[in-house]
């Protein structure tokens, strides 16, 4: 990995903010996330309330790319294969043979935008979970692999529960992030009231190919590593889990269940790509700590009593980061708070 290529990784990041800001105001973390994502081959769930730009933001975001945008909109109707695709009976007109052929649906795109994901049943959700991991549909035994690259980007609204699905965990734990998109401050809000009430909007110009992009996710791939990080994921990502051997007291008392490996998978791919947006040719604890809440937040399940409390997983996480230190990772292989490392 020369300077150069990083160099590069950061014009093409700082150019992409620029055009989602033409047309987004503030919201800089979330953006920040959201091609986080995008440079670790990761996808990414964007929960806020209604009014806050997220279906906006992900179809910009499509457009800075040279790269096929297909947008599903989440209904209780919608059924396995208006996602996927079916097989159709056709007919050849000189043979007059009969044969099946598959019908590709809306997610044989590279970019999906899954707008209010939790409004579809379980069934239709679960259609999602082989493109999302293996990137590939499954139809009558034969599978057929899905472009590359691939992203599911998908948005939910957290208040309002009637006619929706709650996503199960298994299908959570495939989203790298779970971004939280908040309201605008009030310079900010007045900057939207500014641009949408007035004349022509701007337009997002396009600054990425396909091609290129592949190119920056090797990049991001390749930045170095050291073990003593590697221990610190090891610790923030086992120190979730309440059964483990040497349980932290908090985590006891709040959590029902913790973060699987994938997390830790995450938190790194996460850090390497925070790590080189900023020009730096290794990975840092604070590179780690950075994406700790859009990688751990959903994958923290809380007990009755943290419910009760009004404790988040979002609290949890601020507790974790508080609580296990770096220098007491190191080489512990465990989530307690000390080792003979630190002693």
């Amino acid at each position: 990995m020369s300077e150069a290529s990083l160099e590069h990784l950061r014009d093409v990041h700082a150019r992409m903010k620029t055009e989602l800001h033409r047309v987004i105001v503030g919201q800089d973390e979330v953006i920040d996330q959201l091609l986080l994502a995008i440079l670790t081959r990761g996808h990414c769930l964007l929960v806020g309330v209604p009014g806050l730009a997220k279906t906006l933001m992900i179809s910009s975001l499509s457009r800075t790319l040279d790269l096929k945008f297909s947008r599903i909109q989440f209904t209780p109707d919608l059924m396995p294969s208006d996602i996927t695709g079916t097989e159709l009976l056709t007919i050849d007109p000189e043979t007059a043979e009969r044969k099946f052929r598959f019908a590709e649906g809306p997610i044989f795109a590279n970019v999906i935008l899954a707008d209010e994901i939790n409004r579809t049943p379980p069934k239709t959700q679960a259609a999602l979970l082989e493109a999302m991991v293996e990137r590939q549909v499954t139809s009558s035994g034969v599978p057929h692999a899905l472009p590359d690259p691939f992203f599911v980007l998908a948005t939910q609204n957290p208040i309002e529960q009637e006619g929706t699905y709650p996503l199960p965990e298994a299908q959570l734990d495939r989203f790298m992030f779970m971004v939280h998109v908040d309201y605008p401050s009030h310079e900010e809000e007045r900057e939207i009231l500014r641009r949408t009430t007035g004349g022509k909007m701007d337009e997002v110009s396009c600054v990425l190919a396909g091609d290129e992009l592949r190119e920056l996710q090797e990049i991001v791939r390749s930045v170095p590593i050291a073990d003593a990080v590697y221990d610190y994921v090891l610790a923030l990502a086992r120190g979730t889990r309440v059964h483990s051997k040497e349980p932290l007291p908090f985590i006891k008392d709040w959590v029902t269940w913790g973060a699987g490996p994938r997390a830790g998978q995450f938190l790194v791919l996460g850090g390497k790509a925070n790590a080189a947006i900023h020009g730096r040719n290794h990975v840092s604890v604070e590179d780690i700590q950075s994406v700790a809440h859009p990688v751990l937040r959903h994958r923290i399940l809380t007990n009755f009593t943290a419910q009760a409390e009004g404790i988040t997983s979002d609290i949890i996480i601020d507790r974790l980061l508080e609580e296990v230190r770096p220098s007491d990772a190191i080489g512990a292989g465990l989530p307690g708070l000390a080792s003979s490392t630190s002693q």
